[in-house]
């Protein structure tokens, strides 16, 4: 694909993505059907509580990852610049959006080091696509990728529903386990992956993490469907109607979770995917997640300034706050035992 029209379509994703054709969720996170049960003696005081976590071996002021959201269009350089200067200002982490269009054209749209100096202590990850892995030169672009911004870790995303739907998506997935496989034993950073919203299953969490991936993100469904943005890039009936059909496809963000996190007890899990509160975020953690990610609930304060982003994220670490209080949690390890309740009865998720 020509570099114009990789720009080109970033564009129209951010387009798609701001505006209101895709701004309700087609799929449910599964995260309302979760109740904390309520402690009406937390013993408490609220201000003293501890939302601190770690990740890739730095501790973080509370558990966000800003998620990856664009990497390719020029005005992409104001937003990665507004996130890079709140994720240091929040103490959180931040992972930029996909970096094909810098590493194959080599015009970098503010994806250089720039961002490393903006947020010097704070984890960043850098990102490339799965389907870019399997082409033989998949190790070269994802050591550029990390280079090009300095970062602790790199992001590869899974998309295969929305490869499938776009007009000339990557069809050929045969050769990607085993390139990721290749790129861990070569890579000196950590290797994230990620779905784009249609969720991991346990299944594939266990062949990941055994080809030597660090983390998973699930990623699941109930945030921004793929398959509903490519319908409306569709360039005509057929195709729209061809993706549409799948735009509430995928695993819910909660079922993810507590899928993977009985699979995998120990590997590192970040959710993302219909997190639209500091409540989601409460039980995202008490359901097994070690942090918790945002992308388009928060790319419009991105668009604005810096201070909008902080202001979005100081509203979820509030109410993450009050979770904690409200279920009697000294910090994220009591979090993570406090009881819930599923459909009307108590339950333990995780076990």
């Amino acid at each position: 694909m020509a570099d114009g029209d990789l720009v080109s379509r970033k564009n129209d994703h951010l387009d798609i993505v701001l505006g209101a054709r895709c701004a309700a969720p087609l799929a449910e996170s599964g995260f309302a059907r979760y109740r904390f049960a309520h402690c009406a003696l937390p013993q408490l005081h609220m201000d003293n509580i501890d939302l601190s976590a770690s990740f890739l071996g730095m501790t973080l002021r509370a558990p966000f990852l800003i998620s990856s959201m664009t990497g390719g269009a020029q005005r992409a350089q104001t937003i990665n610049r507004h996130l890079a200067e709140a994720a240091q200002t929040l103490g959180i982490a931040l992972a930029i959006g996909s970096q094909r269009v810098a590493v194959e054209s080599g015009v970098d749209h503010g994806l250089t080091r720039e961002l490393r100096d903006l947020a010097p202590d704070v984890p960043l990850l850098s990102n490339i696509g799965a389907a870019q892995l399997a082409d033989g030169s998949g190790t070269d672009w994802a050591r550029r990728a990390v280079d090009m911004i300095g970062a602790d870790a790199l992001i590869v995303h899974l998309n295969p529903l929305q490869e499938a739907v776009q007009s000339g998506g990557d069809r050929d997935w045969r050769k990607v386990l085993q390139a990721i496989g290749e790129l861990t034993a070569r890579l000196d950073v950590p290797v994230v992956i990620k779905e784009v919203g249609a969720g991991i299953s346990a299944q594939v969490a266990l062949a990941l993490v055994e080809a030597g991936v660090a983390v998973i993100d699930v990623a699941g469904a109930g945030g921004t469907s793929w398959a509903a943005v490519e319908a409306e890039r569709a360039a005509n009936a057929a195709d729209k109607q061809v993706a549409l059909a799948f735009a509430d496809w995928g695993i819910p963000t909660a079922g993810a979770i507590v899928e993977v996190r009985r699979a995998l007890p120990n590997t590192p899990l970040i959710a993302s995917g219909g997190v639209r509160s500091g409540v989601d975020v409460a039980k995202a953690i008490r359901l097994g997640a070690d942090l918790v990610g945002q992308a388009a609930a928060v790319l419009h304060s991105a668009t604005l300034s810096t201070e909008a982003v902080v202001e979005h994220f100081d509203v979820m670490i509030r109410q993450l706050r009050v979770a904690c209080f409200c279920t009697g949690s000294a910090d994220l390890a009591a979090l993570r035992h406090a009881p819930i309740y599923f459909g009307g009865l108590l339950a333990d998720p995780v076990e």
